[in-house]
């Protein structure tokens, strides 16, 4: 897997400040993608154990409230086989921090159903992230105002309480 970007201090992304993780690849092709250079799977630099190391530092410090993965497409399969082994390193250093993901998939109807993005790390994947910001980029539903999400139909997904529910529940910002 290759990555196109790293934001070592993010405040973007999700609540408080990030590490952001922009992976290369995503067949998606949004209209009026914000990062069109990272569709292509080529793009970027390798996503080698140095930078799993240098990651993992960033992520240290107390301020840091967790790691947020972008793309590109995170969930291509090419993917989620190379994120699932950096994302178990976190859970284990980390367990107090969170995790967010974005993607242009639909949690339940093609994440969790057979589909282009579903492959056999999905599960596992899915189960170490806190919160996950799915759908894609609908240009005409551009809005600027939206917390975390670039456009109305994408849905920021409390995944530790949708698995608890049975049933799709939306993330709130704490107070």
């Amino acid at each position: 897997m290759n990555y196109a970007a790293i934001k070592r201090r993010d405040i973007a992304d999700g609540p408080g400040v990030r590490v952001s993780l922009f992976v290369s690849g995503c067949t998606h092709r949004c209209k009026g993608c914000f990062n069109e250079e990272a569709q292509n799977f080529s793009y970027g630099e390798p996503f080698t154990p140095a930078v799993e190391e240098a990651l993992l530092e960033d992520l240290a410090p107390d301020y840091v409230d967790g790691l947020t993965l972008l793309g590109g497409e995170p969930f291509e399969p090419v993917n989620q086989r190379a994120l699932l082994p950096f994302l178990r390193r976190v859970r284990e250093r980390f367990p107090q921090k969170d995790v967010w993901a974005y993607t242009g998939y639909v949690y339940e109807e093609e994440l969790l159903r057979e589909s282009r993005a579903r492959c056999e790390v999905t599960d596992e994947l899915l189960s170490l992230v806190d919160v996950l910001v799915d759908g894609e980029f609908v240009e005409e539903e551009k809005d600027i105002t939206l917390l975390f999400r670039g456009s109305a139909n994408q849905r920021l997904i409390d995944l530790k309480a949708t698995r608890a529910a049975g049933a799709v529940v939306l993330w709130q910002p704490r107070d």
